[in-house]
């Protein structure tokens, strides 16, 4: 996709689209609005939240293992019986289910898309109302308050203290002021202030939907474990090719066999060196997650992000909206300097008042004190997080002029201010403490809080929630540090964390002591729990200090101040309600803004990488011995011992069906790094004793047999090998033994059995015993190559802990 570059100026090129007359305050009319639908000037760009059907389809059979089964299966059907080719069937069934789970998955995840879409408000006919981001046409008057997200391009209409923050689309981190007039990107989004603006690009035509326009949420975008498969895969492809080659020039032109015979046991040579249902169960593991998840409304824009919140090994907390509920109550009003109450009640009723937008603090304001007073504002200034104050100027009923200030006490008081001290005995009892102050000058000077007067103390207790102290047990139990970092007063913090049993939360810290540079700021960060006074970007640095100690770094935040630090952590997570900013950014976005959710998430992680692991190893130990074999008949000059069928029904005892029970199982296992590295140390002794049983029995059955049907006879003892070594691999990666997975091992040993005993099943397997002293010596061999295994890997286990 070519992306669209950016002029001089900084502006956009000049749009295909004819950008409108300049709204007017009221909006467009519903005449206006049917107009520009039947013209097609709409935002109609559809939200991708996952691939379409076809894409789902095409991923899923249009792989290059698929390819070579396939050539592989099309050969077998005309030189063999059906049995010989059933390892294509088994190809269709495995394709079929991955296409049904992940077609589940996109009907979840579009489900759950619509339910976390964003509603921009939008005047029409002179009223504000919600609608869909595919109903704004050109020319609609978009309306635009802290945390809203511009969802498609504009010109600056109205604005009030309008500040907005282009990072996500220019890099460039500082808020940009916007007066009337200035234009405005779609994907850029509010931190300050409020206004609207007129809609000028709409469509494919927004400059977000242009960079975003190849982008699927459901993508299998980079992770560990997915690159960790495509590497072993290419892996064995490079082993496959030279090997498959030597086993078609063995059998067909050394050993002058019957030819369709060769042919057969050619391919039974080079299908299972190919693990194509690791790439299935995986996708299918990861596609059932999404659907686990999205039954407890979480909202998983990325699936790797399942994994990832797994790997995460610190969970960057922000207090409000994470810790506690977004509502607050006042609880107390204290008047300073013998400020009348009855006229504080007024000044924060009218505060209040004068603004649309009122964040928690200010909304819990408004409750208490509903009455604006009927004074008329002046002049506004919205609350900012790096201010930390919002005031408001105002002229009274009486006539008077009056300004006023309502934040942080200790950013608009001097350090030695007396009200200091009273404000910190409320912040150690975990309440949220705002300063009420008059001021003399005009609110938008640089200046505006010198000389600030202190008239009242507005004491709010924040709602904890009620799920949040055991969340924080269950992250301190996996061993994953949780860190506060709140913009609020670090001792009241401190407190609300200490409610809820954090440990280390009684020593917060203001994060205003904090060093400038990185690595002394990372050591602080993991000596330390709880941080107050934290501005957005410091979250973002701090954030970025603890990745550059080697951690994996998880941040969840609801509010606009957070966006930064959600963009760069390793997983963001965004609650339901948060700002359309966040939960832009954000891999996970829990709908229901339950806090508690993240265990699911961790646990599902750790299910999926888990169980992969396990399946991973059982299908390279298979590998490894397909290969091993292939290998040991071209040296020593002998017909390949197996018919695709004979490796049919074993990969499907040993490895297929009991790898779909394994890779959907329960698992609690903290998530470990170096997947393909566990893997390959586990499956690579496997696959070589599995071999060397197996081939060891094949030479000594060619020297008990003789005459006709010797063939048989001797792919039968090595057949009975293979399958008891394989099994006794299942038995070890099922460990730790619950009843199902005895069940398990147990029900694939008696299919074998049963296929061992059954007439019509020894003749359309070709699998017949023939005699007492060769089927037992293959037993004793396979009993030699359980007791090699165990000792392997409890070597492997204890030179390789991590």
């Amino acid at each position: 996709m070519t992306q669209r570059a950016l002029d001089s100026s900084g502006e956009q090129p000049d749009p295909v689209q004819t950008s409108p007359a300049p709204a007017p305050t009221g909006g467009l009319t519903t005449a206006e609005v049917a107009e520009r639908v039947a013209r097609g000037e709409v935002n109609d760009v559809p939200v991708r939240s996952s691939r379409s059907v076809t894409e789902i389809v095409r991923a899923n059979v249009l792989t290059r293992f698929n390819l070579i089964i396939g050539v592989l299966w099309v050969i077998m059907l005309f030189v063999a019986p059906i049995q010989d080719g059933l390892f294509g069937f088994v190809i269709i069934a495995n394709t079929g289910i991955g296409i049904v789970q992940e077609w589940r998955a996109k009907k979840t995840l579009d489900s759950l898309a619509v339910i976390g879409e964003a509603k921009p408000t939008v005047r029409r006919d002179g009223t504000s109302a919600e609608v869909s981001v595919s109903e704004i046409v050109l020319g609609d008057l978009v309306e635009l308050g802290p945390g809203d997200k511009a969802v498609v391009d504009g010109t600056v209409t109205e604005a009030d203290s309008l500040e907005i923050d282009e990072s996500l689309l220019t890099g460039e981190a500082d808020p940009v002021v916007k007066r009337p007039g200035d234009p405005v990107m779609s994907g850029s989004f509010v931190v300050a202030g409020g206004g609207a603006f007129t809609a000028t690009k709409v469509g494919r035509e927004a400059y977000a939907a242009q960079l975003a326009e190849e982008a699927s949420r459901f993508t299998l975008v980079q992770s560990e474990l997915r690159s960790g498969i495509s590497t072993i895969l290419k892996y064995v492809t490079w082993m496959m090719v030279p090997t498959a080659i030597g086993l078609v020039v063995s059998q067909l032109v050394v050993k002058e066999n019957d030819f369709k015979e060769s042919v057969a046991r050619t391919v039974g040579g080079i299908v299972p060196m190919i693990p194509e249902g690791l790439v299935l169960l995986t996708s299918v593991a990861f596609a059932i997650g999404v659907i686990r998840l999205g039954r407890k409304q979480c909202l998983v824009q990325e699936l790797p992000a399942i994994e990832g919140l797994a790997r995460v090994d610190v969970v960057c907390l922000d207090k409000t909206g994470t810790l506690t509920e977004g509502g607050m109550d006042v609880t107390e009003v204290r008047p300073l300097n013998g400020s009348d109450e009855a006229y504080v009640h007024r000044v924060l009723g009218a505060l209040g008042a004068s603004d649309p937008r009122p964040n928690a603090s200010l909304q819990a304001i408004i409750d208490a004190y509903p009455d604006g007073g009927g004074w008329d504002v002046r002049q506004a200034m919205p609350f900012s997080s790096d201010r930390k104050y919002s005031g408001a100027a105002f002229t009274e009923s009486g006539g008077g002029v009056s300004a006023w200030l309502l934040g942080a006490p200790d950013v608009l008081l001097a350090a030695d201010d007396p009200a200091l001290a009273e404000t910190g005995h409320l912040n150690e009892q975990g309440l949220r403490v705002l300063l009420l102050a008059r001021v003399p000058g005009e609110l938008d000077a640089p200046d505006a809080a010198s000389g600030a007067e202190p008239a009242a103390l507005v004491v709010l207790e924040q709602r904890l929630r009620p799920d949040a102290g055991e969340t924080l047990s269950y992250f301190d139990d996996q061993n994953v540090d949780a860190k506060v970092i709140s913009g609020d007063n670090a001792v009241s913090v401190g407190a609300v964390a200490q409610k809820l049993g954090m440990p280390g939360a009684e020593h917060p810290l203001d994060a205003r002591r904090l060093p400038e540079d990185a690595d002394a700021m990372a050591s602080v960060i993991e000596r330390n729990v709880v941080f107050g006074r934290v501005t957005p970007q410091q979250k973002r640095e701090m954030v970025g200090a603890l990745q550059s100690r080697g951690h994996t770094v998880a941040m969840t935040g609801d509010g606009v101040n957070d966006v930064l630090a959600l963009k760069d952590a390793d997983i963001g997570v965004s609650m339901g309600s948060g700002s359309e900013a966040t939960r832009a950014v954000a891999q996970i976005v829990l709908l229901d803004n339950s806090f508690a959710t993240l265990p699911s998430v961790v646990a599902e992680g750790r299910r999926v990488i888990g169980n992969i692991t396990r399946v991973a190893t059982l299908f390279l130990t298979k590998t490894v011995y397909s290969v091993l074999l292939a290998v040991l008949v071209v040296c020593f000059q002998v017909e390949y011992p197996f018919l695709p069928r004979h490796l049919t029904l074993l990969s499907t005892l040993t490895i297929g069906v009991p790898a779909f029970f394994l890779a959907l199982a329960p698992n609690k296992e903290r998530a470990q790094p170096h997947f393909v590295r566990r893997v390959m140390r586990y499956a690579i002794p496997s696959g070589v004793i599995a071999a060397a049983a197996t081939f060891a029995t094949y030479l000594i059955a060619r020297h008990a047999y003789s005459g006709p049907g010797a063939l048989d006879a001797e792919t039968s003892a090595a057949t009975l090998t293979l399958f008891l070594v394989s099994m006794w691999v299942l038995a070890i990666i099922a460990r730790p033994y619950t009843w199902w997975r005895v069940g398990l091992v147990a029900a694939m040993g008696l299919c074998f059995l049963v296929v061992l005993a059954v007439p019509w099943l020894q003749d359309f397997f070709a699998l017949k015993l023939v005699g007492v002293t060769m089927p037992w010596t293959a037993v004793g061999i396979s009993v030699v190559a359980a007791a090699v295994l165990e000792v392997a890997w409890r070597l492997v286990g204890r030179r390789f802990r991590s």
